[in-house]
């Protein structure tokens, strides 16, 4: 499991010192990164819950977010907007909790209908501070991507809560 387990100890450690929440939303890394959260003896603390909201099925019905109306405002899947928009829902449709989470990408092997290649992923944070990235990889082997994603957003998490002391 490479530092994916390690990044979501650090992370879990940071999130129950400081005594907040977190939330996740991700689509192509396909829960790896709220495995690694609740990996975590304790997560209970912590995490609050997620979503693999990997079809725009899945982001209407559960985070209530039209693709048609994001369109409509110039913001597609797998953008830094996108991304943006998933951290702060997902921290919103659970009350209370004090970070959002979220990835947004193209595992592969191919890219997706929005013209991103395979090993592109947008990934961010919403709370207090508020942090966005962009990760391509130039990789078409859609495991490797995945766990690459997890651990660049569980990454950016650790970051943001390390350098933003409560």
């Amino acid at each position: 499991m490479r530092d994916l387990l390690a990044m979501g100890e650090k992370a879990g450690a940071l999130l129950k010192a400081r005594r907040e929440k977190i939330a996740v939303g991700e689509t192509s890394a396909g829960g790896l990164i709220s495995a690694a959260l609740l990996a975590v003896p304790g997560a209970s603390v912590y995490y609050a819950g997620g979503a693999v909201t990997y079809s725009a099925r899945a982001v209407k019905g559960l985070l209530e977010l039209s693709f048609d109306e994001l369109r409509a405002r110039g913001i597609r899947s797998s953008s830094e907007p996108y991304a943006e928009i998933l951290a702060e829902t997902i921290r919103q449709k659970h009350g209370g909790v004090t970070w959002g989470l979220s990835e947004t990408g193209a595992a592969g092997p191919d890219g997706n209908p929005y013209g991103d290649p395979a090993g592109h992923t947008c990934f961010a944070v919403a709370g207090p501070v508020s942090a966005v990235r962009t990760l391509r990889t130039g990789l078409s082997d859609r495991t490797e991507n995945m766990w690459l994603f997890a651990e660049a957003a569980l990454g950016l998490l650790v970051t943001v809560l390390e350098t933003n002391p409560k």
